[in-house]
């Protein structure tokens, strides 16, 4: 996921890794606040995979900066992330599902309509296993609600990806 975010805030700018961090706070924090600790390393793996470029400078007080551009790779590589099948945890399948569909923007209509295929299809076989799972068990009143919330969760879900789909088909 930190690898998805990066390349799409270096899709738009040139940034320092606290640019980075900064960029991805102010348009994610809702969904994920990484630390340095998390962005350093991914942006060194992403260099070393060729998807970014980097340029070393001085400021103008005699710090060293370094400056990160994504690579016509990188970009490859961030459509590729956001197409990619939805990861089979459900714990982490909505968050990054909501990661996905808020840098949609830098794919083509063709590649958007088979991301919100997919992830409807992952978010509704959620959907049935829950289903199955409490029709398998006689559930208590708190579990009973935690795993009805989740069926409704999913419902709204599954309902914002038929909206996208929509209107991507009316584009």
């Amino acid at each position: 996921m930190i690898e998805l975010l990066i390349l799409f805030e270096l899709s738009k700018k040139v940034l320092t890794m606290y640019g980075v961090s900064k960029e991805i706070r102010a348009d994610f924090s809702v969904l994920t606040t990484p630390s340095y600790g998390t962005i350093k390393p991914a942006l060194m793996r992403l260099e070393k995979g060729g998807f970014l470029k980097t340029q070393k400078t001085i400021s103008e007080g005699g710090r060293p900066s370094t400056y990160y551009s994504i690579t016509n790779e990188g970009i490859k590589e961030l459509k590729r992330l956001i197409v990619e099948p939805p990861l089979d945890n459900p714990i982490q399948f909505l968050p990054m599902a909501r990661i996905k569909l808020a840098c949609a923007d830098v794919l083509d209509d063709d590649a958007q309509m088979v991301m919100l295929r997919e992830l409807k299809n992952k978010a509704e076989s959620i959907i049935l296993d829950t289903k199955t799972l409490m029709d398998k068990k006689e559930l208590k009143f708190y579990p009973k609600m935690v795993f009805d919330n989740l069926i409704c969760e999913y419902k709204n879900f599954v309902s914002l990806l038929e909206g996208f789909e929509h209107a991507g088909s009316r584009k």
